[in-house]
């Protein structure tokens, strides 16, 4: 059975829930005493989508709508999300790149149980750091994120950025063929390469959009990499934009230049100077457009480009006293490939470990055990030709360095590795229990380059 976005909307109207703003629909299910929060009741559900003009895709959403509803709190606040499992099968949802307790982490066996269908589960926990993130599940990965169980999770600054204006851009290629009809997530031979690709781009669900941006202002753009495999090579020519921050993390505001490589899971803040009534600009994968950005009149004077944002309050590694530790990304298709356990197959590993998305003892094997509250240096070495999106979950770390290009030292939680690169990234083990460990590629992670880290 499938809901359009009006049977959704109705469904939540009878759990007793109340809709209010417009480009995303917030829940507000009441305030804990003494803490300014805002709640959410998150449905996932079967949903209609015309992705292909005349054609109807059985999509997956969040909220009502693929990708799902914008989420919104302010740093420090305690978000409370009741997720609703719509489904007919078992799901979870990670908060990708926010610093949470493990039980709050939604990985199915190591922190909680997958919310099976008609069931809910209740995510609670504080936002520490401001920045854009996002939220998808944690379980059969490849279908169910690339069915649109994806969504933006946007944590506002305590107080005012300087930013007027600001637009959310959610990249997300779609698997379908000419008719809307799904393809294959995952197909084998891409999968021990550089991952199955979609066919059809989107921003904000729609292919190559046309969005109307302010005239002559200073907008946020905050453009987010959802996809399953792709590594976007984003450039937007003839623009005046500066980038502001990383994964979530402000950097000292540079010029955006030729292009920037954001991989899967990675995140960029822009401030985007929108020149004068009718300019186009044209946002670019490489060569190829996702969507035009469109001047319109605006009778505000014009924007100024704000200051620099605030730092998240991160711990930094103390390089002095650092423990380092190598991980090797590593193709194992040479002892694999083509043979097949219960149709699953192990073309990747991390130091000669390959992870069995079967096995759901995995992560009783950690690759490494940290001290909670020590430094900890990271080599991270590609062996392959391909690129990996590196995601550490429940910390932030420093990348250091690389081989292969100069690295201004920031702070993420996911870094692209690329063909043979070495690479340094550090942190503090600041946060007890059991993380995961992985490439963002989806059907690479699931193909066995995902691990687990301990912090006791």
């Amino acid at each position: 059975m499938s809901f359009t976005r009006r049977q959704i909307l109705v469904g939540l109207a009878g759990l007793g829930v109340a809709g209010l703003g417009a480009g995303g629909v917030r829940y507000w299910l009441g305030r804990p005493e003494n803490v300014a929060t805002h709640d959410y009741e998150l449905i996932a559900a079967p949903l209609d989508l015309e992705l292909v003009p005349g054609h109807t895709t059985l999509a997956w959403g969040y909220g009502g709508q693929a990708p799902g509803v914008e989420l919104r709190c302010r740093q420090g606040e305690r978000l409370r999300v009741r997720f609703v499992n719509k489904l007919e099968v078992p799901t979870t949802i990670h908060w990708h790149g926010i610093r949470l307790p493990l039980a709050m982490d939604g990985v199915p066996y190591v922190s909680q149980a997958p919310v099976l269908p008609g069931e809910y589960f209740d995510y609670d926990f504080i936002t520490p750091d401001a920045g854009s993130f996002w939220y998808h599940p944690h379980t059969a990965s490849s279908e169910q994120l690339g069915r649109g169980l994806v969504g933006a999770l946007i944590v506002e600054e305590r107080e005012p950025s300087g930013f007027a204006h600001e637009r959310t851009l959610n990249l997300k290629s779609w698997h379908v063929d000419a008719q809307g009809a799904f393809s294959e997530f995952s197909v084998p031979r891409e999968a021990a390469r550089g991952g199955t690709p979609g066919r059809l781009s989107s921003v904000n669900g729609q292919h190559a959009p046309t969005l109307d941006l302010p005239a002559g202002q200073v907008v946020r753009l905050r453009i987010l990499n959802l996809d399953n495999t792709l590594t976007y090579r984003l450039n937007l020519p003839d623009a005046e934009a500066r980038i502001y921050a990383l994964d979530g993390n402000p950097v000292e505001p540079r010029p955006l230049g030729k292009e920037y490589w954001l991989g899967p899971g990675m995140r960029i803040e822009l401030g985007l100077k929108v020149p004068a009534v009718g300019v186009e600009l044209a946002l670019r994968n490489g060569p190829l457009r996702l969507a035009t950005l469109r001047s319109a009149a605006s009778a505000e004077a014009a924007g100024q480009w704000p200051p620099a944002l605030p730092a998240n309050p991160i711990a930094e590694p103390d390089l002095a006293t650092a423990e380092t530790l190598s991980f090797n990304f590593e193709w194992a298709g040479a002892l694999s490939v083509g043979v097949a356990q219960d149709a699953n197959h192990t073309f990747w590993q991390i130091n000669g470990q390959a992870w069995d998305i079967d096995d759901k003892t995995c992560a009783d094997r950690p690759i490494a055990r940290l001290q909670l509250g020590k430094s900890y240096i990271f080599e991270l070495r590609n062996l392959s030709q391909y690129q990996h999106p590196i995601h550490l979950h429940g910390m932030t770390f420093k990348v250091l360095d690389s081989n292969r290009k100069k690295i201004i030292p920031y702070f993420t939680d996911t870094y692209l590795l690329g063909k043979n690169e070495r690479a340094r990234v550090a942190l503090v083990a600041d946060n007890l229990g059991v993380w995961m460990f992985h490439c963002h590629v989806i059907d690479h992670m699931e193909t066995g380059l995902m691990a687990s880290i301990e912090v006791v």
